[in-house]
């Protein structure tokens, strides 16, 4: 669930002493029973804190083990320093005395006069909000939060748009620590409420071999078909990464597995690496977690989760399933093989070993539809997790595995909380300066009313600040910026938001940035840029089915049953016709020259835009196709032919 920095982060264990190993586990328990108390109202020995002191709290707990877990330096790579340990203490003392004082903030008015020693206190905050930032989200992140945090001391004096009110240093340190719309705002409220219980769930998925299991089962189901090397590694890269919402860490962890397994049965280094890096890139929209960027959507819609699960399944279904098209056309057209049976594990034998894994999943969605207690839900399924894992020595956990589970979970929430707490004083800069409308306003004069050129500039922007942010840093900037700007147009307000967040995210495979297929391309020895190009073609399905649920809100669900059904079969047919065309084979037809190949592409565009006059067009079209193919001057060579090079893209 968390986000991988642009910048590597050393693993825990290299840098951690015995002590600070033993500390980060105390903390995370700690935290955790602060968020149970909260969540379920216990009133753990008559501890109920008030709504923003609870937050400080958590800041206190998670926010300060950034400085202990996250080097500073390339000192600090090898071992814990000692301003480490002295930022972790002032950390945690500076959000113990605010949540002390929560009650004097809020009855008060301490956001905009306070004394001397809270605005201090407040002073220092924003510096380790902006410190743990740089270490759990790397430079490029941290100067954009530094940038937008001291905006208010010059807003008055910039030009044009860009104009808001301006505060002073004193208004702008107190608006930033005690204020409901910076680092105790949206996204660390998030944090709080959802996202503890959710990362925790993640990370007990894998350490009782949740992580081993989903890839046996994608192995055991998908292994021995043709291509089944990459087929198993979309399909167990889109469980994992789902759950992590990481795309660096999933395509290090499930790629060192899927990669020379795919090399292997024929596929070449450059292939191999780009199959990882798309399968990985997909996680922050697949439902059932969708990182952390799914539950701020649902904040900022104020709607349930299950909602957004909903509306954004269809989207990434198309994209997983335009993916897996394409790694099978490509084994077909150069007559690649699976993995053979005796070097794989048995369906029934794996399903046996490890059901409740999958039982798990389906007593989340179950809670999170029907029951309707997403804050609940991770907890609840945990409780059967570790009771059904008890039950086998190979999934049972001992006292260091145990240790083991809540250090790695008191990691990532350490480094989404210093991550959050950033983009809070992003939000929070925006919101006390008014200057989040007057962009949106100005973006819609500038676009004419224009949709598709508005949609564009969304794209161009999206992308723009995906590079330099975090998926969850750069969902969130827009919802506050762009997504105004969407909705003031007429667009459904569900699909703007899904279409920043799709765009924001293709960084990952688009040159000349593309990390995710950078470090895949580094696991299977390819070419860094040529992987980059071919993650692209294919992930092409990311960059063009944005566009069509934001403009037909049936994609995403929204809509009478014959508009949805309509919508869905379109779009699958679409989805194969464009597969087949960036692939050079389709069903039906066979090998595809370039004549073909562009016209079966732009057929492809007449099912997957959003109107029933261009379906009708499309199906005259390939029906044309077809005839021409089979009869005319131009006809289709249907065999498979000899096996080619698997490195041409």
């Amino acid at each position: 669930m968390s986000e991988t920095p642009r910048e590597n982060i050393k693993p825990l264990r290299v840098r951690s002493s015995r002590v600070v190993y033993l500390v980060a586990a105390v903390i995370s328990v700690l935290g955790t029973l602060l968020c149970i108390n909260q969540i379920f109202h216990l009133k753990i020995a008559g501890f109920m804190p008030i709504g923003n002191a609870y937050y400080y709290y958590i800041l206190a707990m998670y926010l300060s083990l950034v400085f202990l877990l996250f080097p500073g330096s390339k000192a600090g790579n090898a071992k814990v320093m000692w301003y480490d340990w002295v930022l972790f203490v002032l950390c945690m003392s500076i959000n113990l005395f605010l949540a002390a004082n929560a009650y004097n903030i809020l009855t008060k008015g301490w956001e905009y006069a306070a004394p001397i020693l809270p605005t201090a206190a407040g002073g220092i905050l924003w510096l380790l909000a902006l410190e743990a930032v740089r270490r759990a989200g790397g430079g490029s992140l941290f100067w954009i939060c530094l940038g937008f945090s001291v905006y208010p001391l010059f807003a008055g004096y910039m030009p044009g748009f860009l104009w808001g009110n301006e505060l002073n240093l004193m208004e702008t340190m107190r608006y930033h620590s005690m204020g409901v719309e910076s680092i105790i705002g949206i996204p660390t409220r998030v944090v709080g409420n959802l996202l503890v219980g959710f990362i925790i769930f993640g990370v007990a998925l894998v350490s009782t071999g949740g992580g081993k299991f989903f890839m046996d089962f994608a192995m055991s189901l998908m292994g021995n078909s043709r291509g089944g090397a990459a087929k198993v590694s979309v399909i167990s890269s889109a469980f994992m990464a789902s759950l992590s919402g990481s795309v660096i860490s999933n395509v290090v962890t499930t790629g060192s597995m899927t990669i020379p397994a795919m090399k292997k049965t024929g596929y070449s280094p450059t292939w191999a690496a780009a199959v990882e890096a798309c399968s990985s890139t997909g996680g922050s929209i697949m439902p059932p977690v969708m990182g952390a960027a799914g539950f701020l959507i649902a904040s900022f819609l104020n709607v349930p989760y299950a909602e957004v699960m909903l509306a954004a399944f269809f989207p990434a279904f198309l994209y997983y399933f335009t993916l897996l098209l394409q790694v099978d056309l490509h084994a077909v057209a150069h007559d690649m093989s699976g993995i053979p049976r005796d070097q794989l594990p048995q369906f029934g034998k794996t399903v046996k070993q490890g059901w409740f894994f999958l039982g798990t999943i389906v007593m989340l969605v179950f809670i999170l539809f029907y029951m309707r207690t997403e804050a609940w839900a991770p907890f609840f399924v945990m409780i059967f997790l570790f009771s059904c894992s008890m039950l086998r020595r190979s999934t049972r956990l001992n006292l260091r595995g145990f240790v083991g589970f809540l250090v790695d979970s008191g990691r990532l929430l350490a480094q989404i909380a210093g991550i959050l707490a950033g983009v809070g004083l992003i939000i929070g800069a925006l919101s006390c300066t008014g200057v989040a409308n007057s962009f949106s306003r100005e973006l819609v004069l500038y676009a004419g009313g224009n949709v598709a050129l508005l949609l564009v500039f969304g794209a161009l922007t999206s992308f723009v600040l995906g590079i330099g942010m975090t998926v969850t840093a750069c969902y969130v900037f827009l919802a506050i910026v762009l997504v105004p700007a969407l909705v003031g147009v007429g667009l459904n307000e569900m699909g703007a938001h899904l279409f920043v967040l799709y765009w924001g995210c293709l960084s990952y495979i688009t040159p000349p940035v593309a990390l995710g297929a950078i470090t895949a391309a580094a696991i299977a020895g390819s070419d860094p840029m040529r992987t980059g190009f071919l993650s692209m073609r294919l992930g092409s399905a990311k960059y063009i089915v944005p566009f069509l649920f934001v403009l037909n809100p049936a994609m995403i669900l929204h809509g009478t049953p014959g508009e949805v059904i309509i919508t869905v079969i379109s779009a699958l047919v679409g989805c194969i016709i464009l597969a087949g065309s960036l692939e050079g084979y389709l069903y039906g037809f066979g090998k595809l020259p370039w004549m073909y190949r562009g016209l079966f592409f732009c057929t492809a565009f007449l099912f997957l835009v959003p109107h029933l006059p261009t379906d009708l067009a499309g199906i005259g079209v390939l029906i044309a196709l077809y005839f021409l193919a089979k009869f005319g001057p131009f006809k289709l060579d249907r065999s498979l032919g000899s096996p080619q090079n698997t490195g041409q893209a």
